[in-house]
């Protein structure tokens, strides 16, 4: 199907707008994907935040022009799925898991604002834990040293009722 040059430039404007809001762009190719496997994986993208979409590769490397990903331009080669997200550690993941189970689905490369990376690089990012996961941990820890206080605190009082209780059970 070809586009007019309105189109092609609509295109172009629509996934400029994503790589500009973006942390991380996955890349990943798709020779030979089965259409349910396929809709499996839009499906999980659209629920973790992450714009998936199956683009011309030259109308993403125009999109990447003067951004931080476009280093990210000499890998767009082959039938590509492009994964954008604003959260880097949940675009990699997603990409990442669906590679595990299916050999066809190929992660060719990944970026972050700079930084170009491999499918090795990519791996590793989708092994962090989540921002959930981490800013629940934050919040453990800062809590922590408020709860024991309090809990120091309380155990004043509570000493001296235990003591009065006992000086009350002797009488």
């Amino acid at each position: 199907m070809s586009h007019n040059l309105e189109e092609k430039k609509a295109i172009v404007a629509e996934i400029n707008s994503q790589v500009a809001k973006a942390q991380a762009i996955i890349i990943a190719e798709y020779r030979g994907l089965e259409v349910d496997q396929f809709t499996r994986l839009r499906v999980k993208a659209r629920e973790t935040g992450i714009y998936f979409r199956v683009v011309k590769n030259t109308f993403a490397r125009r999109a990447v022009i003067n951004t931080p990903f476009s280093g990210l331009a000499e890998s767009m080669v082959g039938p590509l799925a492009y994964g954008i997200g604003g959260d880097p550690v949940a675009t990699a993941k997603v990409f990442h898991d669906f590679a595990k189970n299916n050999d066809r689905f190929v992660i060719k490369a990944g970026a972050m604002a700079g930084v170009v990376m491999s499918d090795k690089d990519v791996a590793t990012l989708a092994a962090l834990p989540s921002r959930e996961e981490l800013l629940s941990r934050l919040l453990g820890t800062m809590q922590a040293p408020i709860a024991k206080f309090v809990r120091t605190l309380n155990e004043v009082p509570s000493k001296f009722v235990r003591g009065l209780a006992a000086v009350r059970d002797k009488k």
